[in-house]
């Protein structure tokens, strides 16, 4: 007999030396995330997960200067933007142009350690140019491609919204991305690390480790609580509106997530931005009605908020739309995906699960004439 794990929980599927979840905390290469997020930078947090330790000055140095160089698309790749439905998921269009990406990389099929990593830095480089790219096309506006920053926050919001962020602004950006940038074998993660243990292409892997992060149960939740928040309206609605969810069965996006059961560490730095943010543009009632839904939510369900549920009002503080929100998770991200393909890589065996059959048997072939 067999026993079924269903949605993989509870089973370790390899060894990984990046992250780590233990007694209620998240870890980067063994240092917490309370730390880094207090006291590091994304540029720095990508290093570290890339090559197990953090970077000397001279090494992080050199990392943003690469980042900065490689920021630029091909021009093929912004025509293929140009060309996209005006209407079309900003997910979409980020999975697509990655992909098209890998054609106008010469070492895209190269499979040497050294090539995969300067693909991980294209890949972190180039990402925020796609979304604020695309952003700024819909819009009806010509992408901004070249900006002076060696940071990656402060570089996505001048893209995005054509003129220097403000510190403030740049500094939350940057300690959303540090608290995004990995988690462990989550459900995008481990798409990636299947796709690449057939020895796929390590763009190969990021494309479908989008495709996984696209979806409300993973990276698509940040939007779908800033929708629900903008249903509410306002903090007087809330607890009618939860309640009639609740008794409806619906799900409150944001909310529980199957390893942290005390609590996600992430989502009490997101809390304090949220709140800081959302009185800066002068629109407390977000931050208001998210502070009384965890409240009840916590008392009807005794669920605590995640990662989504407060990186939602504060990506809107940030002027990003929010169908773009999923987008920013995949910036992020992409630092996390491209350390554990690299890591797949270097201790490779195939992921192939078996499944418990459960249709009938011994059936019967009536040929076709006898079929009625």
């Amino acid at each position: 007999m067999t026993t079924v794990a269903k949605g993989l929980e509870g089973v370790v599927a390899a060894e990984s030396a990046i992250s780590a979840i233990e007694n209620g905390m998240l870890f980067y290469r063994g240092i917490d995330i309370d730390t880094l997020a207090e006291r590091s930078n994304f540029e720095e947090v990508v290093y570290l997960l890339w090559h197990g330790r953090l970077p000397k000055r001279s090494e992080l140095d050199a990392l943003r200067s690469a980042l900065l160089e490689e920021a630029r698309v091909p021009d093929d790749v912004l025509e293929l933007l140009r060309r996209a439905p005006k209407d079309a998921h900003p997910m979409s269009v980020l999975r697509t142009a990655v992909s098209a990406l890998a054609l106008y990389d010469p070492e895209a099929d190269v499979m040497t350690e050294a090539a995969n990593i300067r693909k991980a830095v294209r890949l972190v480089a180039k990402t925020p140019t796609l979304i604020a790219a695309w952003h700024r096309l819909r819009q009806g506006k010509e992408p901004i491609l070249e900006t002076e920053s060696a940071f990656t926050a402060e570089r996505f919001l001048a893209m995005l919204h054509g003129q220097k962020p403000e510190p403030e602004a740049v500094e939350a950006l940057d300690k959303a991305l540090v608290l995004h940038a990995d988690h462990e074998f989550n459900a995008s993660t481990f798409a990636a690390r299947v796709t690449v243990g057939t020895l796929a292409d390590l763009y190969s892997g990021v494309v479908s480790a989008l495709g996984a992060l696209k979806g409300p149960l993973h990276g698509g939740a940040n939007e779908q609580v800033m929708k629900m928040l903008e249903e509410i309206g306002t903090p007087e609605r809330v607890e009618a509106v939860i309640r009639e969810k609740l008794e409806r069965k619906e799900r409150i996006m944001g909310f529980g997530h199957r390893v942290y059961k005390q609590g996600d560490p992430r989502a009490r730095h997101l809390k304090r931005m949220s709140e800081r943010l959302t009185a800066k543009i002068g629109e407390p009632h977000w931050f208001q009605m998210s502070e009384a839904i965890e409240a009840l939510v916590g008392a009807l369900k005794g669920l605590k908020p995640n990662v989504d549920f407060y990186s939602a009002t504060v990506y809107h503080s940030l002027g990003i739309p929010r169908d773009f929100f999923t987008p920013i998770f995949a910036m992020s991200r992409m630092a996390g995906w491209t350390a554990h393909i690299l890591e797949q890589y270097a201790d490779n065996r195939l992921i192939r699960p078996r499944a418990e059959y459960v249709g009938p048997k011994n059936v019967s072939y009536v040929p076709i004439e006898a079929r009625g």
